[in-house]
Order: structure tokens, then C-alpha cells, then sequence
């Protein structure tokens, strides 16, 4: 008589095991997320300190918080250098999705001929780096009697955020379910009652994410505003740079004015970061 082997049963970890893997998990999140935003942090703190706290070495932790150096910034004409940096990133990033929505509808819902080698010729602009192609810029911006010039900046970073505007909303558009737009043609629906009623309010956190990556990237661009502009159009990366001078580097009052910078894009976040997480997670999961 043959005799068959019971199967052993695996026991599987206790509750007990699982919390504690999952703490450890959240606990190492916890760190590396601190190890990321420590600088900025410390950016942050040095504003408040008086330079010669700032560059002190070991650094000082413990001293007396003071607004010196906001006053110093405000105190130096920021207010221009401001508006420039919000004029050329919110009408580029306009721009951008204006141009964006209906080339990403092309390629996705009524694919053109060719859409993959259009894709790749939108993404192959970004391949080349920008010092390569600053001196042709500078000519024709130059001849065009457009340098210092904020709607030329303007321009120049819509077409640097164009491609990645055009994958991105791309890929939201592609999870538009398509029994919708049949539905909706089968009614008598148009092109621009399509996109107005039933696709933009579907994919608008995808739209708002791409805005918000398009402002930040448009926010902190630095060559171009530093090789095209001088003193009407420059923006506040520009502005930045007049703290590190021949005469050494103003450490508290940098942190400060950086500190400045920052707080435009991180408002924009916050006040869209429920739209962000929905638009960036959008298509993760089928």
C-alpha cells in the first residue's frame, strides 16, 4: 500500500510579524524623506541668522532669530525679478497646455499617421543640451530685437515644456474610456463639445498636474534667463546670483532671498497637490 506524504503548510507571519515589518518600512520612508528635506530646511533656518552665524564652522544651531536679511532682500528691489519669474511661468505654462491638449488628442484618441515617430521627434528636442543651442537662440533673439525680453523668455520655455506636456497629457487622454466618445458622437456631439463637456473634466487633474511640473521647471530655469536677460526681464534665479559676489558669498542673506523663491512654488503645490496626486497616479493601475 502506497503511503502519500501530507503537504506541510507554510505558517504565514502573525499580525504581530506584519506591523512590525510595515513600521520598519514607514520608519525608513520617514528617514529618507528627512535626509531629502534636511537642506531645505537648513536653507530655511539660515535665513533667519545674521551672516556671521550662517558661515560659522561647525554650524551654529542655537541663536537668536532675526528678519534682517528678508528686509535686506525686499530692500534690494525684489518685487521686479518677482513678476518677471511669474510672468514668464504662468504664460508659458498656458501656453504650454493650450498647445499641448489638442497635439496629445492626435496621438491618442484619433492617432495620426506615424503618432510613434511624431512622439519621439517631440522628445528628441529635449535630447539636445541647452548650451548647444543658446548662441543660435542669442542670435535670433538678438536680430529680432527681443533679448531682455520677458515674452521671448516666454516662449523659449514653452518650447522647452512642450514635449513633456504633449507625453504627459498623452497619457492621460489614453484612459479616456472610448464607449464615452462613441456615446457621445452617436448623440451629435462635435469636436469642441467633445473636448469641452466630456474630456477636459476627465482628464483636468492630469491637466493640472502637467501645469504644475510645467510652472516648476519654468520657475527654476536658470541658463537661459541668465544668457537672454539683464535687467527688464531677469528673473529670480538671476536675482539669486547677485549674492555671490567677488567679495565672498552672503550665505543668510542667499538662504533668505532662496527662501523667497521657493515659497511661490510651494504654495502652487499645496494648493494643487489634490489634483497632482490624482493626475500623477493616474493610469497606474489598469
Amino acid at each position: 500500500m502506497v503511503q502519500t506524504e501530507t503537504p506541510v503548510r507554510r505558517r504565514r507571519p502573525g499580525r504581530g510579524a506584519r506591523t512590525l515589518k510595515s513600521g520598519g518600512v514607514a520608519l525608513l520612508a520617514w528617514l529618507a524623506a528627512l535626509v531629502f528635506f534636511f537642506p531645505v530646511l537648513w536653507m530655511f533656518v539660515s535665513g533667519f541668522k545674521q551672516e556671521a552665524q550662517a558661515a560659522t564652522d561647525p554650524p551654529t544651531f542655537f541663536f537668536t532669530p532675526t528678519l534682517d536679511q528678508f528686509e535686506a532682500i525686499l530692500g534690494r528691489d525684489f518685487t521686479p525679478f518677482l513678476l518677471n519669474s511669474l510672468m514668464a511661468s504662468v504664460g508659458s505654462t498656458i501656453l504650454v497646455i493650450v498647445l499641448a491638449t489638442p497635439a496629445a488628442y492626435a496621438l491618442s484618441l484619433a492617432p495620426i499617421p506615424k503618432w510613434k515617430d511624431s512622439l519621439f521627434f517631440f522628445i528628441s528636442t529635449r535630447f539636445m543640451p541647452p548650451a548647444a543651442i543658446i548662441l543660435p537662440l542669442y542670435i535670433i533673439a538678438n536680430n529680432a530685437n527681443v533679448l531682455d525680453n520677458i515674452t521671448m523668455l516666454s516662449l523659449i520655455y514653452t518650447a522647452m515644456n512642450l514635449p513633456i506636456a504633449v507625453w504627459m497629457i498623452r497619457s492621460f487622454l489614453l484612459e479616456v474610456p472610448t464607449a464615452v466618445l462613441e456615446a457621445a458622437k452617436v448623440d451629435g456631439a462635435g469636436f469642441l463639445t467633445e473636448m469641452r463637456r466630456i474630456i477636459l473634466p476627465m482628464i483636468a487633474p492630469g491637466l493640472a498636474a502637467t501645469a504644475l511640473i510645467c510652472f516648476i521647471f519654468a520657475w527654476n530655469e536658470f541658463f537661459f534667463a541668465v544668457s537672454l536677460t539683464s535687467t527688464r526681464a531677469a528673473t529670480v534665479p538671476v536675482f539669486l546670483t547677485g549674492f555671490i559676489t567677488s567679495e565672498g558669498l552672503f550665505l543668510a542673506r542667499l538662504s533668505a532671498a532662496a527662501t523667497m523663491a521657493a515659497l511661490p512654488v510651494i504654495l502652487a503645490g499645496w494648493i494643487a497637490q489634490k489634483w497632482l496626486v490624482r493626475g500623477l497616479t493616474m493610469g497606474a493601475v489598469k
